[in-house]
Order: structure tokens, then sequence, then C-alpha cells
């Protein structure tokens, strides 16, 4: 039985589990005088044997799906004669693939060596009795921790303790899983870039004012020598953000303010939920929206005012990417306003000031550490933005900060390099790990700086 349909097996066996343990912790309390007489309540009985039931399933499951392809290729390449034996990791893949494919049905048996046709019928095999074991094994697995969940059902074992350590354990389980991912993300992302420095001088990376990584293939060849320099990168990425929160912010501000304290019900009602609908538009449909209407209509502008604009210019990706993100900062503006205690407006209303000079003197400031944070997260999804770049503003990777010429972004770079057939020892490849690298740094001394302002300011007006 394949996985995918054991989890629901699974998942059926737990609801059962759950079920016959209730029941037999209700019939064990009736003699005694009924459920006050239960260390624990029967739900938490029946929700210790689902767990029983369903966790240790679970586990071996898991395991044995992460480690069967392993094993199984490894059998059936040590069942193929020594002298066809693959001589790399590369040789073994191509071989392994062939092998595959003779088993699904994609290849004719008789247009392959015998010992493929062998290690083929090998594989279907070993694929048909590892499915037969792992359905026993898992099944006869929650089969037993349930009963050994019911034959704990008594009146002195209080199974509230054992359900909430063990939801305890398991919700540590769930930090420590994304707590090891982020740091062997940073870590792998930092092994890499170390081996791109060991390639090209951090010097020229940091302060090289020209980027071209068409790095060629032989040395012989035009174009041997790249360039890495990260300015015209970072000078293209802080312009186009720059452009998207300068339309962003004062727009989804004083959007968050009308509809919080100026707009009726009925109008919040229906604007806010249609403002929100920018966030939901996918970012190829605005990267259209900036290549084909605004790009040809600043050019067109900027002719009639004898000024020359690049087809593809950061002002159109920056203009068009304020519009994606004017949700952010609106939507988190207008539930960090209207999270202001009502007394702060109560008390100002009655000393006489105005609905504007509340606003202004009394709930911004309140209100001020939440708008900086939503501002940053617009920020971020600005700098990480990269399909409206790659289709308003292109590839270039021109140091410029005149918003009409044509620039490029980090992230585009990075998705550029990493497209199509990379060989990773190459500097150009490992370059997007060192960009990775770069932004990673940018983003987490920003955030650094702006939960310093919101410290002071939140210190100020509590």
């Amino acid at each position: 039985m394949q996985t995918a349909n054991l989890l629901p097996l699974i998942l059926v066996l737990a609801v059962a589990a759950y079920g016959l343990a209730f029941m037999r912790s209700r019939a064990v309390a009736a003699p005694l005088g009924g459920i006050r007489n239960l260390k624990a309540l029967p739900f938490y009985y029946a929700a210790r044997a689902a767990l029983w039931c369903a966790i240790p399933a679970l586990i071996v499951l898991a395991a044995w799906a992460g480690f069967e392809g392993k094993v199984i290729q490894g059998m059936v390449i040590s069942s193929l004669p020594q002298n066809v034996w693959p001589e790399s990791p590369g040789q073994a893949s191509l071989v392994l693939s062939q092998i595959s494919n003779v088993a699904a049905g994609k290849l004719n048996p008789e247009f392959v060596p015998e010992h493929i046709a062998g290690a083929a019928g090998l594989l279907e095999n070993l694929r048909a009795q590892s499915g037969t074991f792992k359905t026993i094994l898992v099944l006869l697995i929650a089969a037993l921790g349930a009963a050994f969940a019911w034959t704990r059902v008594a009146p002195h074992i209080n199974a509230r303790e054992s359900v909430e350590r063990t939801l305890r354990r398991i919700f540590f389980v769930c930090a420590a899983v994304a707590v090891l991912t982020t740091v062997g993300i940073v870590f792998s992302v930092i092994f890499e870039t170390v081996r791109f420095f060991g390639k090209v001088p951090i010097t020229e990376f940091l302060f090289g004012t020209s980027w071209s990584p068409q790095t060629a293939l032989r040395a012989d060849q035009v174009g041997a020598e790249g360039a890495f320099g990260i300015i015209p990168l970072f000078t293209g990425t802080l312009l186009i953000s720059a452009i998207a929160l300068l339309v962003a912010v004062p727009i989804g501000l004083l959007s968050a303010i009308y509809l919080s304290e100026y707009a009726s019900k009925r109008v919040r009602a229906t604007v806010k939920p249609l403002l929100e609908m920018l966030a939901g538009v996918p970012t190829v449909v605005y990267g259209f929206f900036a290549a084909l209407t605004v790009a040809p209509f600043i050019r067109d502008m900027a002719e009639l005012v004898g000024l020359e604009a690049s087809s593809q210019s950061a002002l159109a990706a920056g203009l068009v990417m304020g519009i994606m993100i004017i949700p952010f900062v609106s939507s988190l503006s207008d539930d960090v306003i209207n999270a202001v205690p009502q007394t702060l407006r109560d008390g100002s209303l009655a000393l006489g000031a105005t609905q504007s000079e509340t606003m202004k003197n009394v709930i911004f400031p309140a209100a001020l550490p939440g708008i900086i944070g939503g501002i940053l997260l617009a920020a971020s999804r600005a700098i990480g933005e990269t399909m409206i770049v790659v289709m308003a503003a292109g590839l270039a990777a021109n140091l410029t900060a005149n918003p009409l010429d044509s620039v490029t972004t980090v992230t585009v770079q990075i998705a550029t390099l990493l497209v199509g057939d990379q060989e990773f020892d190459s500097a150009k490849t490992l370059s997007a790990f060192a960009l990775g690298m770069m932004l990673f740094i940018v983003t987490l001394l920003l955030n650094v700086v702006a939960l310093k302002i919101v410290r002071k300011y939140r210190e100020q007006y509590d």
C-alpha cells in the first residue's frame, strides 16, 4: 500500500481508538459513581489512545518512506554484475534511471542489456515486498498502540498529564524543526558563500561597480573573467524599493486612518475588502500590467517633456510594486490603529481636542510601533519581489540613480543565476549564494534598527 493511502487509514484507526477508549472510560466510571471519580475526564483517556495509536505508526511510516528508496536502490545496484558496476554517482544515477524506466514500462526490456532487465524485475519485487511489509508493520504498530492505551484506561491513571506531556513534546519537536530548518538554511548559504569568496575576492564583491557573472567555460574563450561587483545590484534594489515605499506608505497609511477613524461602517465594510484584494493578485499579473501599460506610459510621458526613458525602467517597476504592497501597510496599520484603547480617544475628545488632533497627537503616536512593523513588512516584500522587476525593469545591472533607466535587483539575479543546467563549482553559480547571504545580512540589520525604534516609542506611550 502506498504511503498516501496509509495516512487516512492511520487516521481512521486513531478515531476508532478514540471512540473505544472514550466508551471504556465511561464504562469504568459507571460502577464507581460517575466520571467524577476518575483521575481525568473521558476525553483525555480517549485522546491518549488516539495519540498512542497514531504517533508511533506515523514515526515508523516516515522513517520507512525516508530510507526505503535508498535501501532499495543500493540493493539493486549491488545485484548488478561487478564488471558493469557504476564508477561514479552520476553513472549510478543514469543506471538507476534506466532501470526505473524499464520497471515502469516506459522502456522496452528488449532494447536494454540483460542485466538491466533483470535489475528492473528485482526493483519491482523489492518495491512490492517493501510496500507489503510497510503496510503490515504500520498497521500492527497502530493496533498495538491502541490496544495498549485501551488497557491503560483505569480510574487511578491520570490521562490528562500524559496527554499534555505528549502534546508539549510534539510542540517542542515542531519548534525545533522550524529552528533547525532556519539554522540549516543559514549554514548552507554560509558554506557556499565561503566557497565563492575562495574564487572571487570579497573586496571585489563588496566594492566592485560592475556586475557581469557570465564566465566562460574554457580559458581561451572570450569573456573568461567575469565581474562580480554587488554595488549595482543593491543600488537597483534600493531604488525600486524606495519608489515602491514612497507609493505604498502614504496611500496605505492614509487609507488606514480614513477607514479606522473617519469612514462609516458601511463604507469600511465595502472598501477594506476591495483594498485587501490587491494582496491576492498574482505578481505575474502585476508584472504584465507594469510591462504592457505602465512602462510604455512612462516612456511616452518622458518623451513629451523631453526626457529619455527606457522601455524597462525602475520607475515602472517601483510604481506597480508600490500598488502591490499597499494592502500590507493599510491592513496592518488599520488593525494597529483599531487596537489603540478607546479610553485614549475618549480622554482626548473630553479635553476638547478635535478628531484630527486626537488622531495626530494621541492615536498615531500610540500606534506608531505597529505602523512601523507594517512598513517593515512592506519593505521586506518589496526587497524580495522578483517577477515584477524581471518583466518591468529588466536584467541590466546599471549603476544609476535615475528612475527612468533600466536596473535589476539582487533577487532577480539570484533567480537568473540558478536557472537552467548550472555547474555548482563555478563562481557564477556560487555568486547566487553570496547575494543571498548579503541580502540576509541587510534585512537582519534593517530589522534590528527597526526593533530599537519600536522599543523606544513603545516605552514612551506604555
